[in-house]
């Protein structure tokens, strides 16, 4: 079986995000890693209300920012994506991983 690790990547920073991402990439390819990605998503535009003090109704114009998505997913070499996983991200990026494992085709299930 080989194991399929995915990274999803959410930051308010597009420069940033798009740098790491594409820097990301660029090693696993140097390191002969299968790639497939980055991939974007649709941004997402927040909307944080904020208020003056405790009281109810007293409040600011609301605080609004789009945040961008990518995505990523490396195909084996498990060695080369625990290195990626526990490198160091900018702040300013969200990182999920998820590690799942995928069945050649035409294998049976005994």
């Amino acid at each position: 079986m080989t194991f399929v690790t995915k990274l999803h990547f959410a930051s308010g920073d597009r420069d940033v995000l798009a740098e790491t991402v594409q820097e990301l990439k660029e090693t696993l390819e140097r390191k002969g890693a299968e790639c497939k990605g980055p991939h974007a998503s649709p941004s997402e535009r927040v909307t944080v209300p904020l208020y003056k003090d405790l009281s109810p109704g007293d409040e600011f114009s609301p605080w609004r920012y789009d945040v961008y998505h990518r995505s990523m997913e490396i195909h084996g070499a498990d060695d080369i994506a625990r290195s990626v996983v526990a490198r160091g991200f900018p702040d300013s990026i969200h990182v999920e991983v998820e590690v799942g494992q995928k069945k050649p085709l035409g294998h049976r299930r005994d």
